[in-house]
Parts: structure tokens; C-alpha cells; sequence
């Protein structure tokens, strides 16, 4: 596979004053003037992967923030505690995941089950092995999603839980709003509660 190459595309410059003959020009030639003609291709500059990383890291940063101040801003008996960490994906690190939060809640035949909630800047299947992300498409702009956890035994880091849902997918979107009321509910101690985020 063709190693990916990055570089550094120029901010526009602001718009320089027109001369007065530009419309004749365009008249004559029928060619209108675009910021990128001025632009020297041999001076464009590559990106390390080092740098796109850290790029990437900090927009996942700024929308992990954002996020976590949606759900805590919702209601003040649902509140979650602020565990940002964000990862790129090896070989690609335009792509990537934030971790927001994580907490516990009861399901039907769980309980107290831990779960960590995320946000991607791609959407993709959830592996079920060792490669977490199958099938990565950028065709959407982020994927939402939270997956029960539990503590390996054997390695002693937090692992995904599949004896829930089988998969231990608790939820995955491209919807912000999906997302928002999906881990509200997941949050939400109380049935009145939870019956206003639904009607959301």
C-alpha cells in the first residue's frame, strides 16, 4: 500500500485590490483570476506524520470539549466526569478518536456496566477482534459512539465488553443529536427523565 503524503495547503490571502483594467482582462481572455495561480507549487511543504497527528489531535480535542459540555449542559442531575484522551490511526493520522467520557448504568440483565463513549472523525464498524475500526469510510464527517468496557484480568487494561449485545455496542452514530440522547439515557437515573430526553 502507497504511503499517504500530507502537505501544508496555504491560507487564502486576503483579496487584492482589483486593477482597474481586470475587466477587460476577463473580457479579452475570459479567464478569471483564482488566489491559487499565485501559489508556487515547488514552495508547498510535506507534512510528517508527527505533524498531521498533532493537527489532528487538537481538533479531536476542541470536539471532545464541546461535546462534553452538550451532555453536562442538558440537566444537572446528569452529569459526567470530563476523561479526554484522543488516538490516531497508525498509518493514517488524519484519523482519528476522542475519548470523552465514561461511567456505569443498569441494562436489562446488567449491572453496574461500565461504558466509555467516544467521538470519530470517520465512521466505520466496530471490529470484533483485534483491529477496533473495520471498514473506515470519511464519507461522514464523525461517528459517535459508546461500548461497555470491562477490566482484562489477565492484562489488566479496559477491554470491551461483548458478553453485553453480544458486540458490546451500546449505541454508534453519525447524528449528533442520536448521540446526545443516547448517552443521556444512558445517564439518566430517573424514568421522568428519561421520558423527556426520548420525546427530545
Amino acid at each position: 500500500m502507497e504511503k499517504l503524503r500530507y502537505f501544508d495547503a496555504p491560507t487564502k490571502p486576503k483579496e487584492p485590490a482589483l486593477k482597474p483594467a481586470f475587466h477587460t482582462e476577463f473580457l479579452r481572455t475570459g479567464r478569471i483570476r483564482r488566489w491559487r495561480e499565485d501559489w508556487d507549487q515547488e514552495k508547498r511543504r510535506y507534512l510528517t506524520y508527527e505533524e498531521v497527528a498533532e493537527r489532528t489531535g487538537k481538533k479531536l480535542a476542541v470536539a471532545g470539549e464541546t461535546t462534553h459540555e452538550r451532555i453536562n449542559g442538558f440537566h444537572r442531575s446528569i452529569q459526567f466526569p470530563k476523561l479526554l484522551f484522543h488516538r490516531t490511526i497508525d498509518g493514517s493520522p488524519h484519523l482519528g478518536y476522542c475519548h470523552i467520557t465514561a461511567s456505569q448504568s443498569e441494562f436489562a440483565d446488567f449491572k453496574n456496566v461500565g461504558w466509555a463513549f467516544y467521538i470519530a472523525n470517520f465512521f466505520s464498524d466496530i471490529g470484533e477482534s483485534e483491529v477496533f475500526f473495520e471498514n473506515i469510510n470519511i464519507g461522514y464527517g464523525r461517528m459517535y459512539f459508546a461500548v461497555a468496557i470491562r477490566l482484562d484480568a489477565e492484562t489488566q487494561h479496559m477491554t470491551i465488553n461483548r458478553d453485553v449485545r453480544g458486540n458490546g455496542i451500546l449505541f454508534r452514530t453519525h447524528d449528533p443529536k442520536m448521540a446526545l440522547k443516547s448517552v443521556l439515557l444512558l445517564g439518566a437515573k430517573d424514568e421522568q427523565i428519561r421520558q423527556v430526553i426520548r420525546n427530545l
